[in-house]
Formats: structure tokens, C-alpha cells, sequence
């Protein structure tokens, strides 16, 4: 099993940074750098979802996440997965938090954008059982 954001966003915000990289053109200075700005963070977002595709696998012996920094495999003996959900500033959020209980230092936290699914179905699979 895997998740890795969907196709779709990361299409979408190549297409925004390549319609916003025109429109610098027909800016001037002040608009060129706040556009362009906005430019460079889309590109950084397409790049991340690139990169780190897939997001999250999980086999029968290991879950394993990718980053930035590299990737963090958790053995499911020693995994401790939740589902959190929080309200903030009005807005509903949940995400998926997998936690190596063997190290405390390892602690994961995964939103809907980042799996490319429901952080609760996600969980339900990784853990064995249908969400509730």
C-alpha cells in the first residue's frame, strides 16, 4: 500500500506557477516581486510532490515515510498510528500521526494533502480495520 498527493494538485500548481510566471512580465517591480515570490513557493510545492512520491507505504513487516530528509521506516511492531482531528481558526483538520513507540523522537504527522486520502481511511488500512 502507498499514498503520495494526488496527480491532480501537484498538475495544478505547476500550471498556476507557469501562468504566474507569464504575468510577470506585465508587472512592474513591486508586482514582479511579490509575483514572483509567489512563483518560486509554487515551484518549491511541485518539486516537494515530486520528490517525495510516494509519501507513505506500508507492507505487512514496515511503514515507511518519505521526507525531506530521507525516509523513516517504523516496524509495526513498534508503531502507534492516531487519528487527530482539530478545529482551527473555524476550520475542521484531520491528520494522521504514526509514532515509533520504541523512540520518542519519531513522531509523524501526515495531512490529507500529504497522503492524497482521508487521513481516518488511511489510518483504518495501515491499522487493519474499517474506519468508523
Amino acid at each position: 500500500m502507498h499514498w503520495s498527493t494526488r496527480p491532480v494538485e501537484t498538475a495544478v500548481a505547476a500550471a498556476a506557477a507557469v501562468v504566474l510566471g507569464g504575468v510577470l512580465l506585465l508587472l512592474d517591480v513591486p508586482g514582479r516581486l511579490l509575483v514572483g515570490a509567489a512563483v518560486l513557493l509554487l515551484v518549491g510545492v511541485v518539486v516537494r510532490d515530486l520528490r517525495l512520491r510516494p509519501r507513505l507505504r506500508a507492507d505487512e513487516t514496515a511503514v515507511a515515510v518519505r521526507g525531506l530528509g530521507g525516509t523513516t521506516t517504523i516496524p509495526r511492531a513498534r508503531l502507534r498510528a492516531r487519528v487527530r482531528t482539530g478545529r482551527r481558526l473555524g476550520v475542521r483538520s484531520t491528520s494522521l500521526e504514526l509514532e515509533d513507540t520504541a523512540d520518542e523522537t519519531v513522531l509523524l504527522v501526515l495531512g490529507r494533502r500529504d497522503l492524497g486520502a482521508d487521513p481516518e481511511q488511511v489510518g483504518a488500512q495501515l491499522l487493519g480495520h474499517r474506519p468508523v
